[in-house]
């Protein structure tokens, strides 16, 4: 889990401020509401005033780990109190057997024939249907499977290749004919490929030509041949450029903790977040440098700084135990870490043993 440095003079807190912390702190992730002196007074198993129980939350103010809300005579928690609750004082549940048979049954490929992308879509649903937020996989991009490739002359040196999966998914990209290039190389060069292509890969259809650059040579003409290798050549860059996909399930759920103008425009810029999904694949990345489970609260990312948002995510494995993809949860920084923190690691789990 990430921690905030500061978070290890915290734990010297005395019982007393331990119990009043934590009172603000569960009062905020149950309601979402700022908690006053008197409700903490009533609430505490020792008798306490309240005005001792000011003094104790302005120490607690003092430390950072809470603060007034605009004019409010009760505090919430900052992102650094919510830290040190996560790290110091939170007991973590564990999924009851209903919550654990329903992962196990959606993170499972059975004779209905489903995919691998489908069962991790899936996943990122029933996250998002347990936890209440928008549920998050990222998924090393599969290399897929060709049916059918076609060149189309765009400009007299640009072209633009068109391949057809087995799975339906289309996909095409540009690059650049040689000059004087005839109108038959294109048709040429589209059945030299198609003749081999069928039911493999990208990757598979460049090593078998390469090994048989002597059969190509012979085949092709000169021009022809430079627009194969050129094609491969577009095929290979793409495919480094965009190593991974992010699935997203489940964004209206993080509409039902808007509560105020501010807030709905903390789910905007959420939500164009995860449109421009680059910076969060890269974030997510993080969760490589360590095994299980970690925690990103609100301004420990850069990503959702303004959004008041939270990241729950744990790395699964492949049966080599290389980290090959993410599972998490995105929620308001009052998400039930105790339920979903354990939610998200079986699901790693789950998911690690179904790739492996």
């Amino acid at each position: 889990m990430a921690a905030d440095t500061r978070t290890g003079s915290l734990r010297e807190l005395d019982e007393r401020s331990r119990e009043i912390f934590r009172r603000i702190v569960d009062t905020y992730l149950e309601t979402g509401e700022a908690s006053g002196s008197r409700n903490i007074s009533r609430l505490l198993a020792a008798p306490l005033s309240p005005a001792s129980v000011r003094n104790v939350m302005a120490d607690l103010e003092r430390e950072g780990l809470i603060y007034a809300p605009h004019t409010s005579a009760g505090r919430l928690p900052t992102d650094l109190g919510l830290r040190f609750f996560v790290d110091a004082m939170l007991e973590f549940g564990d999924l009851t057997s209903e919550e654990r048979s329903t992962i196990e049954t959606k993170v499972r490929i059975d004779g209905g024939g489903r995919s691998v992308e489908t069962v991790l879509t899936e996943a990122s649903q029933m996250l998002s249907g347990l936890s209440r937020g928008a549920g998050v996989v990222v998924t090393p991009k599969a290399d897929m499977r060709l049916k059918h490739i076609e060149f189309v002359r765009i400009e007299p040196t640009r072209g633009l290749v068109v391949l057809v999966g087995e799975n339906g998914t289309v996909e095409n990209r540009l690059i650049d004919l040689p000059p004087g290039l005839p109108p038959s190389s294109l048709v040429e060069a589209a059945n030299f490929l198609n003749a081999r292509i069928r039911g493999r890969t990208l990757s598979e259809i460049r090593a078998e030509i390469e090994r048989r650059a002597a059969e190509q040579r012979e085949e092709l003409d000169g021009l022809t041949a430079r627009l194969v290798e050129a094609g491969l050549a577009s095929w290979s860059s793409a495919a480094g450029d965009r190593p991974q996909t992010l699935i997203v399930r489940g964004r209206a759920n993080l509409l039902d903790d808007v509560r105020a103008a501010e807030d709905l425009e903390r789910i905007r810029a959420l939500f164009e977040d995860l449109e421009t999904n680059a910076d969060l694949v890269q974030l997510l990345g993080l969760a490589d440098a360590g095994d299980g489970v970690r925690i990103f609260i609100g301004s420990e990312n850069k990503l959702f700084g303004l959004s008041g948002s939270s990241l729950v995510v744990s790395p699964y494995r492949d049966g080599d135990a290389r980290v090959i993809g993410v599972v998490g949860v995105i929620g308001p920084t009052r998400l039930n870490y105790a339920r979903v923190v354990p939610m998200v690691d079986y699901t790693a789990r789950m998911v690690g043993r179904l790739l492996g």
